[in-house]
């Protein structure tokens, strides 16, 4: 099946975003947990969650155009500088993905779809309990992207937990291990499972393909 550029702008809009969203192929699947000045927690699963670099720590991940749309997650990074960014994990997928449904700001993701809250010492944004990697992140800045509306948040790693048995004796990660997951498209999850591992690649290293 070939699609042109008119054809893809023709198509029906479920269709699109279906498709568009899951040619990049399988993306970590996050929940974003934040928390608001009344001190109303939220949590949203993300699939944009991106690695910028290890000195400092920086990741970044994207937020739809702000507008008529509230973005409860946004709003609370802007007002207090915090958030968390958790791994989903095969356990609780199907608790994780309804945290997409448009709740009320007044009622929290995290009683609504029977997950926990989870606080650290002086960090005030709220961890998934049931995640067993996740972080608590300042925000750094955030990029408006003129070609879609939407904008790039870019924030630092303060607090990193990772549970005891998803590290390997190389001091990988190893996210089979602890049950890590994917999504593709809208709303299909994919367990992840380990193939390999491969030396650092050097060029004198490089195997004869022939």
């Amino acid at each position: 099946m070939q699609y042109t550029k008119e054809d893809i702008q023709q198509m029906d809009r479920v269709k699109r975003l279906k498709l568009i969203n899951s040619v990049s192929g399988i993306k970590p699947a996050n929940l974003i947990g934040t928390i608001d000045d009344k001190g109303k927690t939220n949590l949203a699963i993300f699939s944009s969650v991106l690695h910028l670099g290890s000195e400092p720590a920086v990741l970044g991940f994207i937020v739809r155009p702000i507008g008529e749309v509230p973005r409860h997650t946004y709003e609370n990074i802007m007002s207090n500088g915090l958030y968390t960014i958790n791994h989903v994990h095969s356990s609780f997928i199907k608790e994780a993905h309804y945290t997409s449904a448009k709740f009320d700001r007044e009622e929290s993701e995290f009683s609504a779809c029977n997950l926990h809250e989870e606080f650290v010492t002086d960090f005030k944004a709220p961890f998934v309990k049931e995640s067993l990697l996740k972080m608590g992140m300042k925000f750094l800045e955030a990029i408006p992207l003129a070609v879609n509306g939407t904008i790039l948040v870019i924030g630092e790693i303060q607090h990193l937990l990772v549970a005891q048995e998803a590290f390997t004796e190389d001091d990988d990660i190893n996210l089979e291990t602890i049950g890590g997951v994917g999504i593709s498209g809208l709303n299909t999850y994919y367990d992840l499972e380990k193939k390999n591992r491969y030396p650092f690649a050097r060029l004198n290293e490089v195997p004869d393909f022939n």
